[in-house]
């Protein structure tokens, strides 16, 4: 699916922030601050970006897209259900004994998901090795990581980060969520966020620094990710996590936290105020 129309790309994301809160609902714990920050970047890759058809979801030639952060997988999960992969009804199964829609991503249990993420950092090693096999294989696709800014202080992030630009994988875009927020507190102090693009660039890579939230940005800079064969790119996308929710925006009590009947009451109203604000297209 390409959809090249800004404002219709920005409607469609926060269709994903509204799912996203229905799937979660009230009294028990999700992970809803990762989830609403990467919601623009995952509908610019579903949406626009990526060679994706959601009849095959898998077609062998498909672009590939791995949620290294898996805890916000219930942003993939609202995407793949708007493009029809599985039925939207089920997205209320979150996190239910026996669904398919576990808390982090269960690709032996649902079509769409790449790769079983979650334990933090690894994983840019997934897709450097889907990178490795379509190699050997002969297709030509590109793979997508999602890396939480935090998830950056695991060690193995930089080991395949040197692996991807030693093994020439100018397919692979790794894609940074800079929400600023870990679980308990903030990701980085002092200058080690701005160094980012600096520390990238010493292993090989492109770097660029984005506006996470900003559909034009994210296009355009998905579209540079990919205009390169000479070595892999990373966009640094700066966004806020809870994104689209006044009273979770900026707050890491929220990353993973229960909210009450009058709480996600609140939230649908925010967000379903905005996207009237948008109009249809």
């Amino acid at each position: 699916m390409r959809v090249r129309d800004l404002d219709a790309l920005r409607r469609l994301a926060l269709d994903m922030r509204i799912e996203i809160v229905r799937m979660m609902g009230p009294n028990k714990a999700h992970h809803f601050g990762g989830s609403l920050s990467a919601a623009d970047i995952v509908a610019a890759l579903y949406f626009s970006k990526m060679r994706y058809d959601p009849a095959h979801p898998d077609w062998p030639e498909r672009d590939r897209f791995i949620m290294s952060k898996g805890h916000c997988v219930p942003a993939q999960y609202a995407a793949l259900a708007m493009l029809g992969v599985f039925p939207k009804e089920e997205l209320t199964t979150l996190k239910r004994l026996g669904t398919r829609l576990q808390g982090h991503p269960a690709a032996h249990l649902l079509p769409g998901i790449e790769g079983c993420t979650g334990s933090l950092g690894q994983g840019l090693s997934f897709a450097n090795g889907m990178a490795l096999a379509g190699r050997v294989q002969g297709l030509a696709f590109d793979v997508y990581c999602l890396i939480g800014d935090g998830e950056t202080q695991e060690g193995q992030v930089w080991e395949a980060v040197r692996s991807t630009a030693a093994q020439c994988l100018s397919n692979v875009t790794a894609i940074i969520d800079a929400n600023g927020l870990k679980a308990m507190d903030r990701s980085y102090c002092g200058k080690e966020l701005a160094g980012l693009p600096l520390k990238f660039e010493a292993f090989g890579w492109r770097a660029r620094e984005i506006n996470g939230h900003d559909m034009g940005e994210l296009v355009e800079a998905l579209d540079w990710a990919t205009e390169s064969a000479d070595a892999p790119a990373v966009i640094i996308a700066e966004t806020v996590k809870g994104k689209g929710i006044s009273f979770i925006e900026d707050r890491p009590e929220f990353h993973n936290a229960a909210l009450t009947p009058e709480q996600i009451a609140q939230a649908l109203a925010e967000l379903t105020a905005q996207r009237a604000e948008m109009g249809e297209a």
